[in-house]
């Protein structure tokens, strides 16, 4: 752990001496939705091309080949979804052919199908439209969910709303009522979970990375003047200490139920760097930006808890029924997490994602977690994101 931390500190200290010491190597900034990145993707590290290799069970040419692919499709992603029009019905990374699928409606132009095929994209013709699988969603969203449904989101491979329903409460008379009243909503699939959502926010344990009151969580990611992570972890007001046991600074803004989301500010000796752990399981990774990555990517989280541990982005824009109450667009992953890494930083390559909200299992016998998307954060609270 002391290592770890020296490490870090170290790093930083580099970093700041770059860029006062020439000003082309100054840290860039990025904000809200412009934060997201145009440029060629950054050669990946060794250490994220073995974790990818673990993860996936690739080869160190297949993991090369598939982050770029991934940077590929993120970047196709909303030119194909501006040429689909209200034809488009959602995409996704298909990790088999290497390449961002496009679902369209029938009606969609020939022109519009040739020039989405053009720019390397799969096509799939589906029957709804996403307006139409969103309107349904919302619609669910107005509903109240019992404790026996998990979350649901719009499936772009599948066309349809997933609802997720906890397996041991299926039976229940409020999921069944919950279930049929969402089936009059649209085009609906129900799926069940093992276990039902929650927080990972934990009781303080050690000199891991920030407390607030008796509640340890971890650091998101660095903006100019503070960091962002998960609104349960804290009310506006609160003090916040690191993980040597020293003031940082306090909750400038938090939200939770509804959105799980918080900023930080930084103060009393503390400053900020585009930094995210990787624990020694990869080297220390720079943040570059905060492009969106498609369902099906593969993504990284940092916690303080369970460390660094990757999988794939499953679903976006998910509602998420936890005890204290609904979330609403957050991404679902295949990552698992623990308490206390509540808050930490999801990145795919070196493209902030977000800042992990709850989930179910854990990183022994697995389990999925969701993230609140970065972008999202940053425009509420007009932050500006602290890359390299």
């Amino acid at each position: 752990m002391r290592r770890t931390r020296i490490a870090h500190v170290g790093l930083a200290a580099l970093l700041m001496l770059g860029g006062l010491g020439a000003a082309g190597t100054f840290p860039a900034s990025a904000s809200g939705s412009e934060a997201a990145s145009a440029e060629p993707a950054a050669p990946a590290s060794g250490g994220v091309l073995s974790a990818m290799q673990r993860a996936f069970g690739l080869s160190r040419d297949q993991a090369e080949a598939r982050l770029a692919a991934e940077h590929s499709a993120a970047a196709l992603a909303p030119k194909a979804r501006r040429a689909a029009g209200a034809a488009y019905a959602g995409s996704w990374f298909d990790d088999e052919r290497g390449r961002l699928t496009v679902a369209i409606t029938p009606d969609a132009p020939a022109a519009t199908r040739r020039a989405i095929r053009a720019a390397g994209a799969g096509i799939r013709t589906v029957e709804h439209s996403l307006r139409q699988l969103n309107a349904a969603k919302a619609r669910i969203d107005r509903l109240s969910a019992p404790s026996g449904v998990s979350s649901w989101h719009v499936d772009p491979v599948a066309n349809t709303v997933v609802v997720d329903v906890v397996r041991d409460r299926r039976a229940d008379n409020d999921v069944q009522h919950f279930v049929s009243r969402v089936r009059e909503a649209g085009p609906v699939t129900v799926h069940t979970v093992s276990a039902a959502p929650q927080t990972f926010a934990a009781g303080t344990v050690g000199g891991d990375p920030y407390y607030t009151g008796n509640v340890r969580c971890s650091i998101g990611f660095s903006v100019y003047g503070g960091f962002v992570t998960a609104g349960h972890c804290g009310q506006p007001g609160a003090g916040v200490s690191g993980w040597d046991g020293s003031y940082i600074g306090t909750f400038q803004g938090s939200s939770f139920p509804g959105n799980d989301y918080a900023w930080v500010s930084v103060g009393s000796g503390w400053w900020t760097v585009p930094v995210v752990l990787g624990w020694g399981t990869v080297p220390d990774q720079l943040v570059r930006g905060s492009a969106e990555t498609p369902v099906g990517s593969s993504i990284c989280r940092s916690g303080s808890t369970s460390h660094w541990h990757c999988g794939t982005v499953l679903a976006t824009n998910e509602t998420v029924n936890y005890s204290q109450g609904t979330v609403y667009q957050l991404t679902k992953t295949s990552v698992c997490a623990e308490p206390g890494d509540s808050g930490g930083s999801f990145i795919s390559g070196d493209q902030a994602q977000g800042v992990t909200s709850g989930g179910w299992g854990n990183c022994t016998g697995g389990g999925e977690t969701w993230f609140q998307p970065v972008n999202e954060i940053l425009n509420r609270y007009g932050l500006t994101l602290h890359t390299y």
